[in-house]
């Protein structure tokens, strides 16, 4: 059963495209009927399929997530007690918990069943740049 790593650096807060790396990975392997399960190797970051077409998503998404879990000097997250990882190490927990390190994708004809407007993201939830490992797996 084909595996690989892939590496995505990210540059602060944000969503970041890798649809293609997974196509291409899925393509190479030429198995057509399939399921690729994608898995981040990291617990303040994780995985989103999300709209690819209008930048304005994720922005909203990135800005909706902000405001619900705040950098632990917000007067809001007071009641946080890890914070010797940075304001913004607690919320990346936590946003990481609400969404998903592990996605399953179903593979037929060779290709990822993906909708028209789907994509695959990295959502990185910690401010400062990092080098974030992708499990690729197709069964």
């Amino acid at each position: 059963m084909p595996q690989t790593t892939i590496s995505i650096s990210t540059s602060g807060q944000g969503l970041y495209e890798f649809t293609q790396a997974a196509a291409d990975f899925v393509y190479q392997h030429h198995q057509p009927e399939a399921l690729l399960t994608v898995f981040v190797r990291h617990t303040s970051c994780s995985l989103v399929i999300q709209e690819n077409a209008d930048p304005d998503v994720r922005r909203d998404l990135k800005t909706f997530f902000s405001r619900m879990v705040p950098p632990t000097n917000h007067p809001d997250m007071t009641w946080v007690t890890h914070t010797t990882e940075g304001p913004d190490d607690m919320p990346a927990h936590i946003k990481a918990a609400l969404t998903a390190v592990s996605l399953s994708i179903p593979v037929s004809g060779g290709r990822l069943m993906l909708g028209t407007w789907q994509g695959i993201y990295l959502f990185e939830h910690r401010d400062r740049p990092h080098r974030r490992e992708i499990v690729l797996h197709l069964a």
